[in-house]
């Protein structure tokens, strides 16, 4: 049985983790508002960028000048890979729940006999992938040093992935990353962006293009690419600060509980011992 020295000690300890993470718990909280508003900024270009995007694709499928970002290469033999996690752990499941979609579909398409090719995006990812899938790495994309992600942070990871395709490196690109829908809630997500696919939301229109629409295609396309990347990295930076949050509201509340019982147990651990030497006095006393 401890004794009340450790029991204090093991209090004491407990509530300076429970400031701890009552801090983290606040400051991810300032941090989530700046995110999810940026987040939601982004949904409604994002939104309209596909509508538009999804109305030109469409007239030019089938064509023979269709760009090779929308037509692809007419193989499905070597997939890319790209798991965009986050630099930080401490956020319950957002990493790991990245990860595993990631590393299912990886094994599924090994499988199936594909060639895959993994770019990680954060530390966590390329951790949780390192073991089983190392072999297949072929980039990093470190984000530590960024203190705000901007659009050239999408842009760069978008370059970096059409030259490799250009270069004939893979015929199909898919993003991994979490879907931001409320501070307990994000959806694991994997989006195909090359060949791309854009969404029509219902929002587009019927439009004549001057150059025409092979040609715009040609010239947005990279660009399309660039906004889902940036769109997913918003959606992430959202997730993460919302998962941060729950998951340091969920420690702050363990370590109350856990304070509370070691309290308890050093109350009875304190009266039983003052017990004990009451009744060894009242024996001494008697014995005289």
């Amino acid at each position: 049985m401890p004794s009340l020295k450790d029991l204090k000690n093991r209090i004491a300890s407990v509530k300076s983790t429970r400031k701890i993470t009552k801090a983290m718990q606040m400051v991810a909280a300032a941090k989530l508002r700046r995110a999810q508003d940026a987040a939601e900024a982004a949904r409604p270009y994002t939104e309209r960028f596909n509508a538009v995007m999804a109305g030109l694709a469409g007239g030019t499928a089938g064509s023979p000048a269709a760009p090779a970002l929308l037509a692809g290469t007419g193989r499905d033999q070597v997939h890319l890979l790209v798991v965009m996690t986050s630099e930080r752990g401490l956020c319950g499941a957002f990493n790991s729940s990245i990860s595993r979609m990631a590393r299912l579909e990886a094994q599924r398409l090994l499988a199936a006999g594909k060639t895959i090719k993994i770019v990680t995006v954060g530390k966590k990812g390329r951790d949780a992938l390192r073991r089983d899938l190392g072999q297949y790495f072929i980039a990093h994309v470190d984000l530590s040093a960024e203190r705000r992600l901007g659009y050239a942070i999408g842009q760069r990871i978008a370059r970096d992935i059409i030259a490799r395709f250009e270069a004939g490196e893979f015929d199909v690109a898919t993003i991994f990353y979490n879907r931001f829908q409320s501070v307990i809630s994000q959806i694991p997500t994997a989006r195909q962006v090359i060949p791309a696919t854009f969404e029509d939301t219902g929002a587009s229109a019927n439009y004549d293009y001057e150059p025409g629409e092979e040609a715009i295609l040609a010239d947005l396309l990279p660009r399309g690419v660039a906004t889902q990347i940036f769109a997913a990295l918003l959606e992430n930076a959202a997730s993460e600060q919302g998962a941060r949050m729950s998951a340091m509201d969920n420690a702050t509340r363990n370590a109350g509980d856990m304070i509370d019982r070691l309290t308890i147990q050093y109350n009875r651990s304190r009266q039983a011992a003052i017990t004990k030497e009451l009744i060894e006095i009242i024996s001494g006393a008697e014995a005289v």
